[in-house]
């Protein structure tokens, strides 16, 4: 049944939600008083000079796919070998892959897919003010460490953009997390989509840690697409 809502519908979603991930001690001390500009140029710089420390790691991921509909439920799983090289960028190897075949193909082949195509124009998806507007909406304590909460709105309609919170790591300005939906909506038959990102810290480098998607379809269930990318070997 899922065939019927026009080249899966999920796919578009499941695009966006992968491109949000490739976009980094428990002090509790209070937030700096700074602006949402301050807080986003902070954020680029630290990113960049992360970006250049970091040299290489690898990990296994494990991505999964589950739609409910018409008293049915189908489930896809897929393992990919991840290999990122600072000189050369990220290779993927699928190792394994389970349940539906067409899941399998039109939706985790495609969030693979997906984060090879963000990385090659990553300026169109980077939180920046050339994509989005900034609104600091307060802070908080996110896993025993103090975060800007900063409110994002995308300054255009684009695939790979989102509306919805972040939050941002104080000591090291590091994106943590993400609550958003779709700066635009990718299908008429998608009637809401619900986005959950969170990053951790390995070491010096904050990487991607798990990434949640719920999409509502107009006719006939939901879709969940999960990822957890494992642990990470760094060198």
């Amino acid at each position: 049944m899922i065939a019927k809502t026009g080249k899966v519908p999920i796919i578009a979603v499941i695009l966006l939600a992968a491109s949000i991930a490739w976009a980094a001690n428990g002090d509790t001390a209070p937030a700096a008083n700074l602006s949402p500009a301050q807080i986003v140029e902070q954020m680029q710089r630290h990113n960049q000079a992360r970006k250049e420390a970091l040299k290489h790691y690898s990990s296994m991921r494990h991505y999964q796919v589950e739609y409910r509909g018409f008293s049915k439920t189908i489930v896809a799983k897929m393992d990919v070998e991840v290999d990122y090289n600072a000189a050369t960028g990220k290779s993927f190897r699928i190792a394994s892959q389970s349940g539906s075949k067409l899941l399998c193909e039109k939706v985790l082949k495609r969030a693979v897919d997906s984060e090879k195509e963000a990385a090659q124009d990553q300026g169109a998806t980077a939180l920046t003010p050339a994509n989005y507007k900034f609104h600091l909406a307060g802070t908080e304590s996110l896993d025993g460490r103090p975060a800007y909460i900063l409110d994002v709105e995308p300054l255009k309609g684009s695939k790979f953009l989102y509306r919805g919170k972040i939050w941002v790591d104080v000591a090291d300005f590091a994106l943590a997390r993400v609550e958003a939906e779709p700066a635009k909506n990718p299908s008429f038959w998608i009637s809401r989509t619900r986005i959950q990102f969170t990053n951790t810290k390995r070491g010096d480098f904050w990487l991607p840690e798990r990434n949640r998607s719920e999409t509502k379809v107009r006719i006939g269930g939901a879709a969940v697409l999960t990822i957890d990318f494992g642990t990470y070997q760094i060198s």
